[in-house]
């Protein structure tokens, strides 16, 4: 039988802040890698972009924040009463829109120390620094940032991508790398990130970083959206997404936290 189709985008409200895409298609010499999707990334909200390796997600996010090209599709962000596409926007206007930190989060560091990356980040003004002591606290100024953690450069990555205050961020694979602790560190900033106005998106393969950060969540197959709902019934309902602590104990159990808790209550 026919997969049935994915369940259609809300309806979005045409004033809130956040970001709307419709009929987004990407193509890639004769590939098309995004196919005709639809979504929408409200303020204040977490959603998880989920999908095996190929199906599309970094080529959805590069053109959500409008560097990468469309074929065809839109894509608008509000913020108060402006509407701007990233894509038609200068560079600089454009990360104040949407800003993204690509899946190797060193690639946007290039200087040979953090004091020069935060002033180039910021302009010298000293908001890079502040974002990366609220992530990342004691990093030294004179560090070279190839010497960081994964984590810290995990970090000062994103303490420039925040610094141009994006009302839509966009994180690619940002868990590749992380232990556990630095995990849940990241699911706290995103869930920060959320809870001071922005819109985020996460692509992820990383279920049980979804369950502890995702509000939304939305599965791609060969550039399409297969499936789409709120993150805890979409990977406990996926059997190739669901975390490990569903496939063990069975729906509504998505996280450790959560089982500890129930069993100390009880």
């Amino acid at each position: 039988a026919a997969a049935s189709p994915a369940p259609a985008a809300p309806p979005a409200d045409a004033d809130a802040d956040g970001l709307r895409a419709r009929g987004v298609t990407v193509v890639h010499g004769r590939e098309v890698a995004v196919r005709s999707v639809d979504l929408t990334l409200p303020a204040g909200r977490v959603t998880a972009l989920m999908g095996r390796n190929g199906s599309g997600k970094s080529s959805l996010l590069w053109a959500l924040q409008g560097t990468g090209a469309r074929f065809a599709g839109e894509v608008d962000v509000r913020r108060g009463d402006a509407v701007a596409d990233p894509a038609q926007q200068p560079a600089a206007q454009r990360r104040e829109l949407v800003g993204l930190l690509p899946q190797n989060a060193a690639d946007l560091l290039y200087l040979e120390t953090v004091a020069e990356e935060l002033a180039a980040g910021d302009g010298g003004d000293g908001s890079c620094r502040e974002i990366l002591d609220s992530l990342a606290p004691g990093v030294p100024d004179d560090a070279h940032p190839r010497d960081l953690s994964e984590g810290q450069r995990l970090a000062l990555a994103l303490s420039l991508v925040l610094a141009a205050r994006p009302g839509v961020v966009l994180l690619d694979e940002p868990t590749r790398g992380l232990d556990y602790a630095a995990k849940r560190v990241l699911a706290r900033t995103v869930r920060d990130l959320a809870a001071d106005g922005h819109a985020v998106l996460v692509a992820s393969h990383d279920v049980e970083f979804v369950a502890q950060a995702a509000d939304d969540a939305l599965v791609l197959a060969e550039g399409e959206v297969v499936s789409r709902g709120p993150a805890r019934t979409v990977v406990a309902e996926s059997p190739a997404f669901a975390p490990q602590v569903t496939k063990v104990l069975g729906p509504p159990w998505l996280r450790v936290d959560e089982v500890t808790d129930a069993l100390e209550t009880a």
